[in-house]
């Protein structure tokens, strides 16, 4: 038990920390370490419980309930929550001191990140290549008319909003809840919420995490049975579109604007190469055919 207790800790740190960057998402780390099928069901059983107890259905609240995997699910939160409060300091330090560093970091990843979902398709064809395509250059087009970056304080119902929908990405193998994150301009915000141990603002943020997730993981479980190709190729196509918001130069992470590279190229270059390369090897190491199909 301790055993595994512990791996669905490393697990959860994994997948926090995956989060906290733009552009990996902690649904992939999921599918590569081969927890994705087991985190949706008991997902899907932990909503079914909440909806049971909002309808005073305690019987159906206990029956869900028994049927979350509880021993899983527990240490994978806290190995979760371990990486934000941990990794979030440090993560907000870097963007401020190398931004476009860490953006060709952020790209790389992205890029490494788009190989792996792409493996995740059960039979690629032309169909999907052009889903990819048309989502990406559509997301593309669109972040150029927007700064990616919300002016001034973000109201509760920002905070609220962007937890509603990054949750939604951070079970989806493919895309990041930081990216949407970023996307939303709420980014850095939320990163320095938790930084800053603004509680106000992590609670509300927190409750529409909760929320989302709860209305999300029976969309999620359907679409993925149903149409799990097609999704996937919507989810390549975002993440290729948000290079847009990932591109370097000339301010970094979080500005739709696009530059020639600068003299500092050569870092950039390299920091991409070791992001595309890390999430690679981890797609290596851990993704099977098996569960995959299970996803």
């Amino acid at each position: 038990m301790l055993r595994q207790v512990l791996r669905s800790t490393v697990g959860g740190f994994f997948m926090g920390t995956a989060d906290l960057v733009p552009g990996v998402s902690g649904g992939t780390i999921a599918l590569v370490l081969g927890i994705y099928q087991q985190l949706v069901a008991s997902i899907r059983q932990g909503s079914s419980a909440l909806g049971s107890m909002i309808k005073a259905d305690f019987a159906g609240f206990k029956r869900h309930s028994s049927n979350v995997e509880w021993r899983f699910l527990l240490p994978l939160l806290t190995g979760i929550l371990l990486a934000v409060v941990l990794l979030a300091s440090f993560l907000e330090r870097q963007l401020e001191e190398r931004p476009v560093v860490i953006a060709g970091l952020f790209l790389g990843l992205v890029l490494g990140s788009i190989a792996i979902a792409w493996r995740l398709l059960r039979q690629a064809t032309w169909r999907h290549v052009v889903i990819a395509a048309i989502v990406g250059l559509g997301l593309f087009v669109a972040l150029g008319f927007g700064e990616g970056q919300v002016r001034g304080d973000p109201s509760a119902l920002a905070f609220f909003g962007a937890g509603v929908l990054a949750i939604c990405a951070m079970i989806l193998p493919g895309i990041s809840g930081s990216l949407i994150l970023l996307m939303l301009g709420m980014y850095a915000p939320v990163l320095a919420a938790v930084t800053d141990r603004e509680f106000g603002a992590i609670i509300v943020f927190a409750l529409g995490a909760v929320i989302g997730l709860a209305l999300f993981s029976q969309l999620l479980y359907w679409l993925l049975e149903h149409h799990h190709d097609n999704v996937l190729a919507v989810l390549i196509g975002l993440m290729a579109g948000s290079a847009r918001i990932l591109w370097p130069w000339p301010d970094g992470v979080g500005s739709a604007e696009i530059g020639a590279p600068g003299d500092d190229w050569l870092s950039v270059v390299v920091a991409m190469a070791i992001g595309a390369v890390a999430v690679s090897l981890i797609g290596r190491l851990g993704i099977s055919r098996e569960s995959v199909a299970s996803g």
